[in-house]
């Protein structure tokens, strides 16, 4: 039997009504919750992921401010940049677009977000805080990958999750948050020596390698939550994930789809952690 697919536009939009709820009622003290984004240079990519995020402000009704550098902008004036909006108490949330050119250090970069406006999850305090479950803004991407499974009423406690991929904003943060739910959890990356074996011993699977179609159906358990949070354009300019969703949703119980799965969550979850400062900042 097929797999249940996990339709992340519609958990998308269910979880952002929640959260207009919340911004609404700070509006209503006199609040509005204000996300700045700050993009330096030409990248599409970047730019289209930018756009998205003015795009969902605007369906919150929250403040959004886009200030786009050129590409050579110095890494001096850069940090000033960043350290006006973290001074400007309408100003909630900040990011940078990732990647910045190479002049620039995106660690100095990272750091000097104020962790209290850091709703993107990098600041090293909030990483760090990810391990005794303290952190004030989870990880975007991994925290809505953890939203699908709670959406999609699959239980993670007692289960085994393996995590493919060991990135600082996917694959690190994604194996503490579920062994915050008390998941049995193993990290593996691309280089694992048979990954199978443990990909097939997984009730949850995450992907996260940016390897197109790298887990394939056979490397499945039987009834399995796969979340591929992986995107990747193929030659012919189709878009894929990291498991190879044609082969994978004949054994799994549930599956991400690519496009349409973990993607709308990421930014719904910056929504969410940025209508969250502010409800702490107005408190």
């Amino acid at each position: 039997m097929a797999a249940q697919i996990i339709d992340g536009k519609t958990i998308a939009r269910q979880v952002r009504a929640e959260w207009k709820v919340r911004a609404d009622a700070l509006k209503a003290r006199g609040v509005t919750p204000g996300l700045a984004v700050i993009i330096v240079g030409e990248d599409p990519a970047s730019r289209v992921y930018v756009a998205n995020k003015v795009k969902a402000c605007a369906e919150l009704g929250l403040h959004s401010e886009h200030i786009a550098l050129p590409a050579d902008t110095s890494e001096a004036t850069l940090l000033a940049k960043i350290a006006e909006l973290n001074a400007n108490p309408k100003i909630h949330g900040l990011l940078v677009q990732l990647p910045v050119p190479k002049h620039i250090d995106s660690n100095k970069v990272t750091e000097a977000i104020s962790p209290d406006k850091d709703v993107d999850g990098f600041h090293q305090m909030n990483v760090g805080a990810l391990v005794t479950g303290n952190t004030r803004f989870p990880p975007c991407t991994p925290y809505g990958a953890m939203k699908l499974l709670e959406e999609s009423g699959i239980g993670i406690e007692g289960k085994h999750a393996v995590v493919v991929g060991r990135s600082n904003i996917v694959g690190k943060p994604m194996a503490l948050m579920l062994l915050q739910q008390n998941a049995t959890v193993t990290i593996c990356t691309s280089k694992t020596a048979d990954l199978a074996k443990f990909t097939r011993d997984a009730d949850i699977l995450v992907v996260a390698t940016g390897k197109p179609k790298m887990v394939t159906g056979d490397m499945v358990k039987p009834g399995a939550a796969v979340i591929d949070v992986g995107i990747n354009r193929l030659p012919d300019g189709k878009l894929c994930g990291d498991v190879d969703f044609d082969s994978a949703k004949e054994v799994a119980g549930w599956i991400t789809p690519v496009p349409g799965g973990v993607g709308p969550m990421t930014i719904t979850m910056l929504m969410a952690n940025t209508v969250q400062a502010a409800e702490r900042a107005a408190n």
